[in-house]
């Protein structure tokens, strides 16, 4: 089982942790409702350590990696970052990445449960080019601040600068003399911004007395968060038989670019015009949240299915997101979701809730 390197300062602050797909992380802190109010209203630290960074190297890295991502890499410039997804040959996602250009690479940003798949994908196409392919996540770990206080909150534990204003903007920068990369993203559809740190340095850097002052928040808290911002999960919403396109990952794709891995399937997809079926909001009746793989109906027609579901503060009911029939892709559509015994009437909303 892996742990974060701030596992011993999480039990310091009465962490209470989850065990999921190979790692030790924070659940909560004591009051999982508590911390998601904490975001929604100030700011909140988070701790990504079961995220990785890939480094690409090399001259031929710029249209080696082009041809390898749903979108556009080569149009960034140095500070640049963007959305992609690592596809197979028949369009289907292998991973969902961030990418951002420095002055010398790219850092691809994905979940570190993928990183072997998608090393051993990317190592099968690296025939004759000039390019280096390295995993930082032994040097390199990932913390996150979000909430509408975010920026002013972490303005004051900067040693210098403002943070970034774009999202997916990114940049150097110095906390208590530590080096870090901090990126402008939401993880939860309040501002917020992600800071790179040396992984030695982070426990330090989390006793600072400045940094002390913002809460921790958990993964049940977070989750939550997602789901209302309707961000899917690899494994959980979408995985390696997922098309791109149903995923609502609009911001992924380019559909201008050359030619890249799977870009067959996603452009005949994109000439037809829709897809068969897509990730929707769904917004239940009464108090019964359902489990993902309940199945979504008309009447007794199967439609879809749920993949992921909480009780949901801001809208006051359960809420999930979950793949429908394209008959049903319009917001106000009204269906079921069958949860072991029980109907539970629902319909479709937009996304973010």
């Amino acid at each position: 089982m892996k742990i974060s390197p701030l596992d011993n300062f999480h039990k310091g602050n009465g962490a209470v942790f989850l065990e999921e797909e190979g790692w030790s992380l924070p659940a909560h802190f004591g009051d999982a409702a508590a911390e998601y109010h904490c975001v929604r209203s100030g700011a909140g630290w988070l701790d990504l350590a079961d995220r990785a960074i890939l480094s690409i190297t090399g001259p031929d890295s710029t249209e080696w990696l082009q041809g390898m991502l749903s979108n556009d890499v080569e149009a960034l410039e140095a500070g640049d970052g963007v959305r992609a997804a690592v596809l197979n040959i028949q369009g289907k996602i292998l991973a969902d990445v961030r990418v951002f250009r420095t002055d010398d690479a790219f850092l691809l940003d994905l979940n570190e449960p993928l990183v072997a798949g998608v090393l051993e994908h990317l190592d099968r196409y690296l025939i004759a080019d000039e390019v280096e392919i390295a995993d930082l996540s032994g040097a390199l770990a990932m913390l996150s601040i979000q909430g509408p206080a975010a920026g002013t909150t972490l303005s004051g534990l900067l040693d210098a600068g403002s943070p970034p204003a774009d999202d997916l903007s990114h940049g150097d920068f110095a906390i208590a003399g530590d080096r870090i990369r901090l990126i402008r993203a939401t993880h939860t559809g309040e501002p917020g911004f992600d800071l790179v740190v040396p992984r030695r340095r982070l426990p330090a850097m989390a006793a600072e007395p400045a940094a002390r002052n913002i809460p921790w928040v958990g993964l049940q808290a977070l989750e939550t968060l997602r789901i209302e911002t309707g961000i899917p999960r690899y494994r959980v919403d979408m995985d390696a038989e997922t098309l791109l396109l149903e995923t609502g990952l609009d911001d992924a794709v380019s559909f201008t670019k050359g030619c890249y891995l799977g870009q067959e399937t996603v452009e005949r997809i994109h000439s037809r015009g829709h897809v068969n079926r897509r990730l929707v909001g769904l917004k239940a009746e009464g108090d019964v949240v359902p489990d993902p793989g309940d199945p979504v109906l008309d009447d007794d027609r199967h439609i879809g299915r749920v993949t992921s579901a909480v009780a949901s503060p801001r809208s006051r009911c359960p809420i999930a997101l979950g793949y429908v029939h394209r008959d049903y892709f319009e917001p106000g559509s009204a269906v079921t979701i069958s949860h072991g015994d029980v109907t539970v009437p629902a319909t479709v909303h937009a996304l973010p809730f």
